[in-house]
């Protein structure tokens, strides 16, 4: 994790930017929560037990000048709510996800799945991507397996009462 906050912290500076402290702050809870897709406000509260004195608003402009470096994807998955996503080291482009429509759970998809998509978009439509983002919703392997449980029980406990 230091490394990656030093590598971050040179990034900063390459682009005329200091690690402040209250950036700092905000780093580190994106590398503690990197599995998660913490909003604006999940980062503040966070970021505030480690810097009390720290005001949400210079958590959003930290989040905001992150993602206009690349450090971090700002994502939204149809709800309205934009979420913060450390972008991984070396990655070429930003991960996929897979959204849960019945719990809201959000995982990830680390492959790039569009190399091919890029290739035809980018001949027959004579557009340079720059980047791309892909967003499945469904339903996940927790809650079609909870389904699938319940579908199971359902004819049974039907059979003991007859």
């Amino acid at each position: 994790m230091e490394n990656r906050l030093e590598r971050i912290k040179k990034h900063l500076h390459s682009q005329s930017y200091k690690l402040t402290p209250q950036r700092e702050a905000t780093v580190m809870v994106l590398l503690e929560h990197e599995e998660d897709h913490l909003s604006a406000e999940d980062v503040y509260l966070l970021v505030k037990d480690k810097a009390p004195e720290i005001g949400l608003a210079t958590v959003y402009r930290t989040l905001e000048l992150l993602a206009e470096l690349k450090i971090v994807d700002k994502i939204n998955f149809g709800d309205g709510v934009s979420r913060f996503d450390l972008r991984k080291e070396g990655a070429a482009h930003f991960h996929h996800h897979l959204v849960c429509i019945e719990c809201g759970a959000v995982d990830e998809i680390e492959d790039d799945l569009l190399g091919d998509v890029e290739k035809v978009v980018e001949r027959d439509y004579d557009f340079k991507i720059m980047d791309h983002r892909l967003t499945f919703h469904g339903i996940c392997y927790r809650c079609k397996e909870k389904h699938e449980a319940e579908q199971e029980e359902g004819p049974k406990e039907m059979q003991n009462q007859v």
